[in-house]
């Protein structure tokens, strides 16, 4: 951890070299150690994009919150993402009604769908400097036949109103550029982010907007004492909160009991290009679409702002430490793309994702004043960001309704063993990918 010094980069093993994000993110905020107690209305532990968005939301409404974490804003996965804003759940909106009945499922659908929006708003109302682009999100397929399946998935979202493309082979070689896809369809709501210099402008904006927030202050314990919660720090303060948030997601601890047993934490690897050059490069994604693959080990991909070609995708259990960790991503990127040749690869990292049992994003109240948000499954830019604005709405009072489930705490059976689900799991999906 760090205890007292906060960089502009990110901690990485010694064999890589920092992220894409961290090497080209503006300054990060500073965001001191906090040293003396504190008593606030609301304690935010963490500062991801749940964190953050909760914090500005609750002080744009002058509530008096702090924010504190190990580390600095964006440092875990909220900075080490491949930057799709991507406004959906894995479970379409017919799975949804059956799961959660029609008003449940409306409530959470609209606010999943409007996730995106809340993101490009915010961005343009703080001025924050991310290299937004809204181009839409293309799903992908390499099958003929899973193409009427998606472009069924397409239809019932356009029922909804959501500006939708169903592609035939040809359209998606045009816009992709590869002639490796069966078919797909275009989310047009959907867009990309330098995603930790979003983290960073969150931050902030929070801070402009009078939160409080602190790096390299570790909770330590967390007890209630009367009507108030005490959270002791690894610097020595303690700060006293009504409420307090937990939002660690993928980063989770033993903080609050039974809470690292409720999800499974996995890693999402990325790899970037150096900045491509040409025409072959420029017929890549000409129009800065984002993209993935609609197999169950799912691929994404996209270009950033300098060229550069970023593809992303599930590793091994363990944090990466040496460049062949990534190898499969970087022959996959070369599948994809022939025309380009051989490909050379400047970057390596990878962020570590929170995946709950029912791929659904999970709120707990487990206690008088505590509030749990975690659970993104690999969509935490627009749905963390989403999950700030209506846990400062409900903090506040606001009256208006929740729209995401909440649960109580559920460990996964034999979570001890999460290493081999992961690895099980990632064998049963592989082998289904392929005999479909």
């Amino acid at each position: 951890m760090i205890a007292t010094t906060l960089t502009t980069d990110m901690p990485a093993p010694s064999s890589l070299p920092p992220s894409l994000w961290a090497a080209t993110a503006p300054v990060a905020p500073n965001v001191p150690p906090l040293l003396d107690s504190k008593i606030v209305d609301v304690l935010v532990i963490g500062a991801g994009y749940t964190g953050l968005s909760t914090a500005l939301h609750l002080a744009e409404q002058g509530c008096n919150v702090c924010v504190v974490d190990s580390h600095e804003p964006g440092w875990g996965a909220s900075g080490r993402n491949g930057g799709q804003v991507n406004p959906s759940l894995k479970h379409d909106p017919d799975e949804l009604e059956r799961m959660l009945g029609g008003e449940r499922a409306e409530a959470l659908i609209s606010a999943v769908s409007g996730s995106a929006d809340l993101v490009f708003d915010l961005i343009e109302r703080h001025r924050i400097d991310c290299n937004p682009v809204r181009a839409g999100w293309l799903q992908l397929t390499y099958s003929p036949k899973a193409v009427p399946a998606l472009h069924s998935r397409a239809g019932l979202w356009q029922r909804r109103g959501v500006p939708v493309e169903m592609l035939d082979r040809h359209e998606v070689e045009r816009q992709v550029g590869t002639r490796q896809f069966a078919g797909g369809w275009l989310d047009g709501r959907a867009g990309a982010v330098q995603p930790l210099a979003y983290a960073r402008g969150l931050a902030n904006a929070a801070i402009h907007a009078g939160a409080r927030i602190h790096g390299g202050s570790c909770v330590t314990g967390l007890a209630r004492e009367g009507s108030k919660w005490k959270a002791a720090l690894s610097t020595g303060a303690v700060v006293t909160a009504e409420q307090v948030v937990l939002a660690t997601n993928g980063y989770s601890d033993a903080l609050w009991q039974g809470l690292k047993q409720t999800l499974l934490t996995a890693n999402s690897f990325i790899v970037a290009t150096r900045p491509l050059r040409g025409h072959s490069a420029k017929s890549i994604l000409q129009l800065g679409q984002t993209a993935s693959t609609s197999q169950r080990l799912l691929l994404y991909f996209r270009k950033d702002h300098t060229g550069r070609l970023l593809m992303g995708g599930r590793g091994h259990f363990s944090d990466p430490t040496q460049p062949k960790d990534f190898a499969h991503l970087e022959r996959s990127l070369a599948l994809l793309f022939p025309q380009l040749g051989p490909l050379e690869f400047e970057y390596r990292w990878a962020g570590r994702i929170a995946v709950t049992r029912d791929f659904m994003p999970h709120i707990h109240k487990p206690a008088p004043g505590i509030t749990i948000a975690v659970g993104c499954n690999g969509r935490g830019i627009a749905l963390c960001t989403s999950f700030g604005k209506h846990l400062a709405a409900d903090l506040m009072g606001s009256g208006e309704s929740f729209p995401y489930p909440v649960s109580p705490l559920a460990p996964i059976p034999f979570h001890r063993l999460q290493r081999f689900y992961i690895a099980a799991g990632v064998a049963w999906y592989s082998l289904l990918d392929k005999l479909s």
